[in-house]
């Protein structure tokens, strides 16, 4: 518009003075008119052109599908057409036109318009909105990533050495050769948007790519060339290099529980490590802090709580590797691998983090292996742990199976405490002289184990006060006499006072336990005292009862009472056992019974045996509630029941007086006694 002013500083005036010179100014100032109308028409365009590119950047950015570079590269190819048309505008606006060289006029001739067509898409990067379809058919969709867990692209320039940029890569939709190309595009490594550029940028001095990226430029030329590289030709992606597990193997894992179970005891995703046991068997085990937080209150104070570690690495000397992979094993997968050489150090170890479910799993499988063989080991092992229940099973097992428990190698191994809770029960079954013997054999163990000399004064010493739990005043006399008497352990005052108990009769007092064990040794015996049986004894809630005494202590643990005789019926009974001078209950159960109608006798017994002390007067009493019973005639006072084991017992029976529902020493109820000696 200057440019029409100037040319024309009187239009007026001209317009007067020469027509034909006016005539030819309007023609100059209409083609001026004309071509300033197609230079504001560019101008229009090119500035539509603009707001379409910057529309498509916007998308671009929002969809996280373009490059920094590739929008810098399309912005300077917009200034660079902007510049043109305003120096074309200008040009027109003056009257002065461009060259007419061909290499300079774009609209000279078609090849040169075809050739620098092909220069400007070649020197354009490649840009989001061109690989968002770009998805090799061969390669399989990736899973999104997160931030941390992208790649970083270092990016050194030729003119500014000393500087670096680093910059997560993008959220590409593409794989293969042009996921790879967008991906350097988008990091600034090579300017140009050819796959050439960009390999030949990444191999040279000026741009050097780091990290796992150098992965992606070995797959890029490794598809060029036609190569097997696996995230190319075969589409498949490439390992994780930080982990051993390849990648995408959560796609292979259907359940929650495979997936865990992949992660026991490997690197992957591993945020915390264990160093287990002591030097030199120590062992590095891998771990993830939220599968141990939700499984144990106590590491989940170690990691969350008010005190949590910051340690990478912890150690814990006191646990075996070998429980402590067992831990993690169900902790990830609910499985439950011990062993009879493992179980104790896992209990330890499921005690120690809190892992109930795991301590249970091992209480039951040392209830399925509890033997007499064990059984000492394991109570120890119980009482250190505080497994009561396991504790009570090895004391069940060892009162059934006494003498096979002594003469294990766990006896000799176990601690001073577990040996005196032995010695305190009533219900081992063994004889107490054999129990002395098993004793001396502990305390010489414990003066080995103690370096100290296996003598009869280092003895007692590491006997402390078990040895008072001894019942001496069990044994006979001939076997105190034979054992304990000349073991050195016993005091000469205690001694002699033993030997007192034994042969004055009444009894005097004694400082040692006279309590008897209720141990059943031997076989069971049957003392019977009729001859001849018959029918029809009948019950009207009156009790039978029969007065007895036995030469030698005795433990009864039942009687043998007559059934009905009107066929299979049960009764409903009431057993018992007086001391007949004070009248006390030794021993007592309320119980029943089924008989089958014949003239067999039926067992009835008692919960705990009886001990029965020798020339003392007791009374059997049984009260019946059911129909008439067959009962004994015939007999006997007294009665010698022999064994080879046990020797002779004899049996006295007299009267009860009192209310005895007709049951006497000639005929009645109760015709069987059964007993241990």
């Amino acid at each position: 518009m200057d440019g029409d002013r100037q040319e024309n500083p009187h239009p007026a005036r001209g317009t007067k003075d020469n027509p034909a010179k006016n005539k030819a100014g309007m023609t100059r100032n209409m083609g001026n008119t004309h071509a300033n109308a197609r230079a504001n028409q560019r101008d229009q365009h090119h500035q539509h052109s603009q707001r379409q590119q910057q529309q498509e950047r916007q998308q671009q950015q929002q969809q996280g599908r373009g490059g920094e570079s590739g929008a810098a590269a399309g912005e300077k190819a917009s200034q660079s057409s902007a510049a043109k048309a305003a120096s074309l505008t200008e040009s027109r606006s003056t009257g002065s036109l461009p060259s007419e060289s061909p290499q300079h006029n774009p609209s000279s001739s078609p090849q040169s318009s075809k050739r620098d067509s092909v220069t400007s898409t070649r020197s354009l990067p490649v840009v989001a909105s061109n690989m968002s379809s770009c998805t090799l058919s061969s390669a399989p969709a990736r899973a999104p990533k997160t931030m941390s867990s992208l790649p970083q692209v270092t990016i050194r320039a030729d003119n500014a050495p000393g500087k670096s940029a680093s910059k997560p890569g993008g959220n590409n939709a593409c794989t293969g050769v042009s996921a790879n190309a967008a991906k350097s595009a988008n990091s600034g490594v090579a300017s140009g948007g050819s796959v050439e550029e960009m390999v030949d940028t990444a191999e040279s001095p000026g741009g050097v790519v780091s990290g796992r990226d150098s992965l992606l430029v070995d797959n890029l030329l490794a598809g060029l060339a036609g190569g097997d590289n696996p995230a190319v030709g075969s589409g498949k992606p490439p390992q994780n290099a930080a982990n051993a597990a390849p990648f995408n193997w959560q796609s292979q894992k259907i359940s929650v529980k495979e997936r865990l179970a992949f992660l026991y005891n490997t690197d992957t995703m591993a945020d915390v490590q264990f160093l287990i046991g002591r030097e030199p068997n120590t062992q590095l085990v891998p771990a993830h802090k939220f599968v141990l937080s939700m499984s144990s209150a106590v590491f989940d104070a170690l990691f969350n709580g008010g005190m949590a570690t910051s340690e990478s690495v912890i150690q814990i000397p006191d646990v075996e590797p070998s429980a402590f992979l067992a831990l993690l094993k169900f902790v990830y997968t609910d499985e439950v691998q011990i062993g009879p050489e493992t179980v104790m150090t896992t209990l330890y170890c499921a005690k120690k983090y809190d892992v109930p479910a795991l301590e249970r799993a091992c209480v039951e499988f040392l209830k399925r292996n509890l033997s007499s063989d064990n059984a000492f080991m394991l109570l120890t092992q119980a009482r250190l742990f505080d497994e009561q229940q396991l504790a009570a099973l090895c004391l069940e097992t060892i009162d059934k199976n006494t003498t096979e428990a002594l003469v294990a190698d766990g006896f000799t191994d176990i601690d001073i405490n577990t040996l005196c809770a032995v010695l305190e029960r009533d219900t081992l079954g063994i004889r107490e002289c054999k129990l002395f013997t098993a004793v001396c054999r502990w305390a010489e163990a414990e003066c080995i184990r103690r370096s100290l000399p296996a003598t009869p004064d280092s003895q007692k010493e590491v006997l402390q006060g078990a040895l008072r739990l001894i019942r001496f005043p069990l044994m006979t006399v001939e076997e105190f006499a034979m054992g304990a008497a000349q073991s050195g352990l016993l005091e000469d005052r205690e001694v002699v006072e033993l030997f007192l108990y034994f042969t004055v009769n009444p009894k005097p007092p004694i400082s040692f336990l006279d309590v008897p064990r209720c141990c059943l040794t031997g076989k069971e015996q049957v003392v019977s005292r009729f001859c001849q049986i018959e029918s029809r004894w009948g019950y009207s809630g009156t009790s039978d009862r029969i007065r007895f005494m036995v030469n030698r202590r005795i433990f009864v643990v039942g009687f043998g009472l007559y059934g009905s005789i009107h066929g299979p019926t049960e009764y409903t009974v009431n057993i018992q056992i007086l001391h007949m001078d004070t009248g006390k209950v030794m021993g007592c159960n309320d119980t029943s019974f089924q008989c089958d109608g014949s003239t067999s006798t039926f067992r009835v017994m008692f919960k705990e045996p009886v001990e029965v002390l020798p020339n003392t007067n007791y009374i059997a009493c049984s009260t019946l509630k059911g129909p008439d019973s067959y009962y004994g005639s015939k007999g006997l006072r007294k009665v010698t029941h022999e064994s080879v084991s046990s020797g002779k017992v004899t049996f006295q029976f007299t009267y009860a007086a009192g209310n005895n529902n007709g049951t006497s020493v000639e005929d009645g109820q109760i015709p069987e006694i059964i007993f241990y000696t």
